[in-house]
């Protein structure tokens, strides 16, 4: 029997409207596929980034497009906000492909392997958003999808395995023989171990030096049990899922936002080129922030912090709402920090914790923002918010409080009394790790 494309157009009609389709209540927080979920034991992975050495295996979690051909520069800079014509080969950026309406579309790490070739990494809504419109401009460009392994048996076509924390330098001068070449944060250059040929991308997560080493997975294991033998004498610790999944807190990375597809009729085909098993059509929303619009649910790259990654100097889909956008942001990345005895009574005082809720934020007793990632962080004693807040009440120690339940979704008013208990919570900065927010960027030791 042949398989029938369901496209998330017609999911939307069936279920009546996006937020029909998508409000989920009770959905589990989503894990890395295809790694184990503690090595060491989450409390002290989450450490050994911080204060030690520590490799994560991202190999299976991201799905890759690689793009190629003569218009791929035009293609590329003419869906979104990046100035893609001056990325330089082997440089990586932030791609911010935004929405006629100045609204995200989803994040994603483009990276520039020759003069007409690209590799766009991260989840599948940007490079939905890149192929559809490659083939509705009738492009001359290439685009393989090489999709995540949450629901293949198969092998991606690349490794992904980064080094990170304080010792990261010092594990990958031992794995490699001396220092790599100087590297530009964000750049790469090539590099070899006992015969793999692969890439060495100057990065890391949760604000500490690292490299993100990438290269065909054949070698995946090869190269991983080097780097593992390497980092022993500094007490390498390899990094599970559970641990993996709250590094974004503390970096400031919002991972999951509401891709602004869903209403606009000009995006109807790229709706119904898009399956609705797909990210995003079945990528939920949960909490205590419930509307019955998905647009409420739409953020801004100025919201994000992505101000850097965007360039005015060329025409791109959405770009004359996002410059005006600039003019009236309202909202602002924060971290919150939630009251100790109020964690303990609503969530638990102790083990792993990681969610991603859009639960409701009051200040002055009226809504002013939502989460968008929850995790517990072992080696600070904290639970952590990464959330969007209205700019009045952004300023690093406002008191605010979290309205921590799931709305039931349709039928039930946005603002039911529902009886959900109440989270006080301190705002702090986004990024909250100081060394992320002050010399990330810069460093190149």
């Amino acid at each position: 029997m042949a398989w029938e494309f369901v496209s998330l157009e017609q999911g939307i009609e069936q279920a009546g409207s996006p937020v029909a389709l998508l409000w989920k209540p009770g959905s589990p927080a989503w894990r890395p596929p295809r790694v184990e979920p503690e090595y060491a034991g989450w409390a002290e992975e989450q450490t050994a980034w911080r204060e030690t050495v520590s490799l994560a295996d991202l190999s299976f979690h991201m799905s890759d497009a690689f793009i190629e051909g003569p218009d791929a520069v035009r293609l590329l800079s003419e869906v979104s906000a990046n100035n893609v014509s001056a990325q330089a080969v082997d440089q990586a950026k932030q791609f911010v492909p935004v929405a006629n309406d100045g609204n995200i579309i989803s994040d994603g790490i483009l990276a520039r392997t020759g003069k007409e070739s690209f590799v766009l990494s991260g989840v599948e809504a940007a490079q939905h958003w890149v192929d559809y419109h490659a083939k509705a401009g009738n492009y001359d460009v290439s685009i393989e999808i090489d999709p995540d392994m949450e629901y293949r048996q198969d092998s991606p076509r690349l490794f992904r395995l980064q080094i990170q924390g304080p010792l990261a330098l010092e594990v990958v001068a031992k794995a490699f023989g001396g220092p790599l070449p100087e590297t530009k944060f964000f750049h790469s250059t090539p590099v070899s171990l006992l015969g793999a040929q692969f890439r060495a991308l100057r990065h890391g997560m949760a604000g500490q030096p690292g490299y993100e080493f990438i290269g065909d997975f054949a070698d995946h294991e090869l190269v991983k049990d080097a780097l593992l033998a390497a980092g022993a004498e500094f007490g390498i610790v390899h990094i599970g899922a559970l641990a993996y999944s709250t590094n974004g807190v503390e970096s400031g990375w919002i991972p999951s936002p509401t891709p602004a597809i869903y209403t606009d009729p000009a995006l109807e085909g790229l709706r119904r080129s898009i399956s609705l098993y797909s990210y995003e059509g079945q990528k939920p929303l949960y909490g205590s922030a419930f509307s019955e619009r998905i647009e409420d649910f739409y953020v801004s790259p100025w919201e994000l912090g992505y101000g850097r990654s965007i360039h005015f100097d060329h025409d791109f889909i959405g770009r004359d709402a996002l410059a005006a956008a600039k003019e009236t942001v309202r909202r602002k990345k924060v971290t919150l920090e939630f009251d100790p005895a109020d964690a303990a009574a609503v969530i638990g005082a102790e083990g792993f914790f990681n969610w991603y809720p859009r639960m409701r934020i009051e200040h002055g007793g009226r809504a002013v923002g939502f989460t968008h990632s929850v995790s517990r962080i072992a080696p600070i004693g904290k639970v952590l918010a990464l959330s969007i807040v209205d700019e009045g009440s952004a300023a690093p120690g406002t008191q605010v409080e979290v309205v921590w339940g799931e709305h039931p979704g349709l039928g039930t008013p946005a603002d039911a009394d529902l009886g959900f208990p109440r989270i006080r919570a301190t705002v702090q900065p986004a990024p909250y790790s100081e060394f992320a927010r002050t010399a990330y960027r810069s460093n190149r030791s």
